[in-house]
């Protein structure tokens, strides 16, 4: 019952433009969920990332574990990509990787940019995320779905070509002389 009340409060995050005010911040989300949600929920909310851990931790939610899943597999398909790209062997170990994966790794990969493929991969992210969304709009399911979502939104707003630009020619720089510290400022 408390989902309810909680997800009645949330703005929805459908059709938002790029340059669009967002219409809850990350904190504001938080603050609600840990007025509303149970300890089990809140508990598997504080671990909600856009990258999942490296050794797989299990969640009670299928959302989460579905998400972790395909990010994990997005990641591991990027690198086999790049790899493969620069002649370099690379091992997934004994994960298959589904076809979906590698054509939304090698469309990055094809980019003009580093901000175009970031973009594209968001794209993909958003996409994979919808095919999660779950029926019941007033669950703990659906709150995990919404705060994806909103990270995701955050994350594609924060990119900038200037800053990204700026970063990359740094960390070629390092390479190109030596340094490795490939520091960013």
């Amino acid at each position: 019952m408390a989902e309810y009340y909680l997800i009645s409060q949330l703005p929805s995050l459908d059709g938002i433009g790029e340059n669009t005010p967002l219409p809850v911040t990350e904190e504001r989300f938080l603050e609600l969920c840990n007025h509303f949600l149970g300890k089990k929920a809140q508990k598997e909310l504080s671990k909600l990332s856009l990258i999942p851990p490296r050794d797989h931790e299990k969640s009670s939610s299928a959302l989460i574990e579905a998400w972790n899943k395909n990010e994990r597999g997005l990641r591991l398909a990027l690198a086999k990509v790049r790899a493969e790209k620069m002649k370099k062997p690379f091992d997934t170990g004994n994960e298959p990787l589904p076809v979906g994966l590698i054509k939304a790794a090698s469309t990055a990969a094809e980019a003009q940019s580093p901000l175009e493929a970031e973009k594209l991969l968001n794209q993909y992210r958003l996409e994979f995320l919808e095919t999660l969304r779950p029926m019941d709009s007033f669950s703990d399911e659906f709150v995990f779905y919404y705060g994806l979502k909103l990270k995701l939104i955050l994350r594609i707003r924060q990119f900038d070509a200037e800053t990204g630009k700026a970063a990359y020619r740094n960390i070629y720089n390092s390479i190109m002389n030596g340094d490795r510290s490939e520091v960013i400022q």
